[in-house]
């Protein structure tokens, strides 16, 4: 059996540390890679993500005039100012430069999701910049829910075979039924057209808006662009493993919305939660 994974990302949702346990058991031959080859090596993200890891801030500066790359740092002050800089960036300056649907392509990652930059505030923001007029639309459990929303499940539930952060995109409204229907995209099949899943309005509490969500809910995703707010109001969650996780979502372009204190501070703190577990010592 050979286990390949990323011990330095956030531990797993539920309890334990399994791939942190088993490498420091010492009971498992371990091989780390740790040097970058062939076209990663240009890869502004790669780079990044290996100096956040090892404890250094990446380089931060702009590309040249008239050159793009694909991991960019924007400075924003306050959190008014970072929002307003976020929503520039997903619905203009990323569509127009790099050709990615703000919808579809482009995900915003808070390190929470209370605050002025956090997940549930930005999501009210970006949804009415980027689905402004809906024809129809249903309000239930404090979102509002219209077609063409980008909407993420927040709970298994077997029965429809959706699970806790699968994201799709609301479909139609049946007012006269009270349901409406969301498309997830289909993994196993191999089909881009997903398959339709419906909702009564009494379900919609198993769905949010997920044009932002948490880094913790991106976990075992990617998506070709990622815009991740940093601020010092986020200094309860600014940890090294959660900014590392964060950057590596990203395929194509990482754009940080934010402050270098942040940054530093997340940077600097690689401890984290401590995880009490028994299972390298029963290992060993």
């Amino acid at each position: 059996m050979l286990l390949v994974g990323d011990v330095d990302q956030l531990p797993s949702v539920g309890p334990g540390q399994v791939l942190a346990d088993l490498i420091n058991s010492g009971a498992l031959p371990v091989a780390r890679l740790t040097e970058v080859f062939r076209q990663a090596a240009s890869s502004r993200i790669i780079t990044a993500a290996h100096a956040i890891n090892a404890g250094t801030i990446p380089d931060l500066r702009p590309p040249p005039a008239e050159t793009t790359t694909d991991f960019y740092f924007l400075p924003a002050d306050s959190p008014e100012q970072a929002v307003a800089l976020i929503l520039k960036v997903v619905g203009e300056r990323i569509p127009a430069r790099f050709g990615l649907d703000p919808i579809a392509q482009v995900q915003v990652l808070c390190p929470m999701a209370r605050g002025g930059c956090g997940s549930r505030s930005l999501n009210i923001e970006l949804q009415q910049l980027l689905n402004p007029d809906p024809t129809e639309q249903v309000e239930r459990f404090g979102w509002r829910f219209a077609p063409a929303d980008k909407v993420m499940q927040v709970a298994n539930d077997y029965e429809k075979e959706v699970f806790n952060g699968d994201v799709g995109t609301v479909e139609t409204i049946d007012a006269d039924a009270s349901e409406l229907t969301v498309r997830f995209p289909s993994g196993e099949s191999g089909s881009s057209d997903g398959r339709e899943v419906t909702y009564g309005w009494g379900e919609l509490d198993n769905l949010v808006p997920a044009y932002a969500c948490t880094i913790h809910k991106s976990q075992g995703s990617e998506y070709p662009a990622v815009v991740i707010p940093l601020l010092t109001q986020h200094y309860a969650m600014l940890q090294r493993n959660l900014v590392y996780t964060g950057i590596t979502r990203g395929k194509q372009l990482v754009v940080l919305v934010g402050q270098k204190k942040a940054l530093a501070m997340a940077v600097k703190n690689h401890l984290g939660r401590r995880r009490y577990t028994k299972l390298a010592e029963w290992l060993s």
